[in-house]
């Protein structure tokens, strides 16, 4: 690829910064990381996933930085994430110790523990609300204080104990398991890949696929995911056995007292969720017999679309359909990439100036070589 140089580049560039700037303040106001982090939750947890890094208040940062738009936060917060340092690995999480705050199954009414709906805008109106417009700090302050004295009113009147009051809750494959109606898992001991530490190459190992798909483009997976229910392989579709939205403890070894010692560090919020999938089984006999598959997805913050399409295109990629490039990882995984796919079509923007020259001069000389033979 080649450029030339652009007399003054350097000085339009400055210029250009400036600019962007300068729209950022037009209005002499400035929004707080707390207040993005408050107000765009959704958008913070979204950007978290896809850089590979849980920090709110980073993931706050770039999307200040990048005027909101989330694509440019998360080439920010992944370039930022490769300067910092790797100083311990965490153990192994048993999302069962998740502390749930919402938690559903479209595949059975009743579950132990019961399903508890939690924050979601599954059950409004899709309506605006004009009371946003005009709505102040006191408002929220109102708002909050009364939801909060209402919670403690109904903690007051509960007072029987039980194993959801902690926010743990059984799985509900477990139930299916036990009933020898989805197989029992498989243990693998082998170590984890790392895809921020090393290349993609094919065919890839699980823990990749689910790397990738976890930092994935929401917009991308959630496509690829829909095409797939729609228009490739099921014969009927998925469905959600258990969609999870909580908080998992974190854990690391370390022998600063030289002793090798487990120590919490702390929580994260996950979206996790396990699909099942009605899939074709070969037994002993060569005897073809009808079972449920599973599909999985879990991804920082409350992300439940994407969740939910990273467990489709997951259990595609295993259990592949000839034909079907859903079931292709080579497509799937290079495609859905944010920085990979939002880079490449961003580099078009830049200058290509001796490259087109030589297309145009190759038209021309077909062009005059044609003109001749005429």
């Amino acid at each position: 690829m080649g450029y030339v140089a652009v007399q003054g580049g350097a000085e339009a560039i400055r210029e250009s910064i400036l600019l962007a700037r300068y729209e950022n303040c037009l209005d002499g106001t400035s929004i707080s990381l707390t207040e993005i982090k408050a107000n765009l939750k959704k958008m913070v947890d979204s950007v978290m996933s896809e850089s590979s890094l849980y920090s709110p208040d980073l993931a706050a940062l770039a999307l200040k930085q990048a005027q909101g738009d989330p694509f440019e936060a998360i080439f920010l917060l992944r370039a930022h994430r490769s300067t910092l340092p790797r100083l311990y690995f965490t153990t192994v999480t048993d999302t069962a110790e998740m502390r749930v705050e919402r938690r559903i199954s479209a595949s059975f009414k009743d579950i132990l523990g019961g399903q508890i709906l939690g924050a979601s805008p599954d059950y409004q109106h899709r309506l605006l609300n004009w009371d946003l417009i005009n709505e102040t700090e006191a408002d929220v302050i109102a708002f909050r204080d009364q939801y909060y004295a209402a919670i403690l009113n109904a903690m007051e009147k509960t007072a029987e104990a039980s194993f959801e009051e902690e926010g743990r809750f059984p799985k509900v494959v477990d139930s299916l398991r036990a009933q020898n109606l989805i197989p029992q898992p498989v243990l693998c001991d082998e170590e984890p890949r790392d895809i921020t530490m090393e290349p993609l190459v094919f065919p890839s190992a699980r823990s990749l696929r689910l790397q990738i798909l976890t930092r994935g483009m929401t917009g991308a997976v959630t496509a690829l995911g829909y095409a797939k229910i729609r228009g490739y392989g099921f014969n009927n579709h998925p469905t959600i056995g258990e969609l999870r939205v909580g908080y998992l403890p974190l854990y690391v070894t370390s022998e600063l007292s030289g002793v090798c010692e487990e120590y919490y560090i702390g929580e994260i919020e996950v979206t996790e969720v396990e699909a099942f999938m009605e899939e074709d089984r070969q037994e002993a006999d060569e005897k073809n017999q009808l079972g449920i598959g599973l599909g999985y997805g879990l991804c920082f913050g409350a992300n439940e679309i994407k969740a939910i399409a990273m467990s489709v295109l997951e259990h595609s990629m295993e259990n592949p359909t000839p034909g079907d490039p859903t079931s292709d990882e080579e497509f799937v995984l290079l495609h859905v990439d944010t920085v990979e796919a939002t880079g490449f079509v961003s580099h078009l923007k830049l200058p290509h100036y001796v490259t087109f020259q030589s297309k145009l001069d190759r038209i021309r000389d077909v062009q005059r070589g044609n003109n001749h033979h005429a």
